[in-house]
């Protein structure tokens, strides 16, 4: 009973659609969703984005790029099948400007680039890999967190030079500020502070904008995704109100 419940409360969920034209469709994907079923994700019962977009488009779509289950916002997908190659040259020509917006544990000092190879998870080889990462806002709150009697937090826009998987969660790792939320890379007392005390348990990595040109219409395409509402949540209790991306 309480799994027939939660599927047609998925069923339900209006996915924001941000842009749409006779060859694609941009969404603000939400929280802990998968785009497609696949190996990794087996277990994993809930609709998924495609799923939720056939339910409410009735169109079939193809998802250009990945985007992680845990991770939101803006998510780029084909009505064609065979146009999505045209589309992933984008991606792979770097044609495509893409901006994240993560919240990471600790004080990050300065803007930063990070380029530390990352693994496969397939092949188990390592690829070269490339972030940007800017400072937006920080704070620094008077809750312990093991080991200190305090807690620090970023706010930070991170942009992928290069599109490895989970690169952005594993590069913030690697300079010791991980992704609050992260429970594959992150810091599990962070985690559980920021769900004990702002009761937010979700992974604080948000697809935030994208800008490209239209291989097929020469569009120019500039769209920004409104953050989850845990977000506004930690933007509220943390006095970042204005983001400037």
């Amino acid at each position: 009973m309480i799994t027939h419940f939660l599927n047609v409360y998925i069923c339900r969920m209006l996915v924001e659609i941000l842009y749409e034209d006779p060859y694609l469709i941009i969404a603000n994907k939400p929280n802990n969703v998968l785009v497609h079923n696949s190996y990794y994700a087996r277990n994993i019962k809930e609709n998924t984005l495609l799923q939720l977009l056939k339910a409410q488009l009735n169109l079939e779509l193809y998802p250009v790029h990945r985007l992680d289950r845990k991770t939101s916002g803006v998510i780029v997908l084909s009505k064609k099948k065979e146009l999505v190659s045209s589309f992933q040259e984008l991606f792979n020509s770097s044609k495509i400007k893409k901006s994240y917006c993560g919240i990471v544990r600790g004080f990050v000092k300065e803007n930063l680039i990070v380029n530390t190879p990352v693994k496969n998870p397939d092949t188990k080889v390592y690829k070269e890999a490339e972030t940007h990462c800017d400072v937006l806002n920080n704070i620094e709150l008077k809750i312990p967190v093991h080991p200190y009697d305090f807690s620090r937090y970023s706010l930070v826009k991170l942009k992928p030079i290069t599109g490895r998987m989970h690169q952005l969660r594993i590069h913030m790792n690697k300079i010791s500020h991980p992704i609050v939320g992260d429970t594959k890379y992150g810091d599990r007392f962070h985690n559980r502070m920021f769900e004990n005390e702002f009761n937010c348990s979700n992974l604080f990595l948000h697809a935030y904008s994208i800008e490209f040109k239209h291989p097929i219409s020469n569009v120019a395409i500039s769209l920004k995704a409104k953050f989850p509402e845990n977000w506004n949540v930690i933007f509220k209790i943390f006095n970042w109100e204005s983001v400037e991306m």
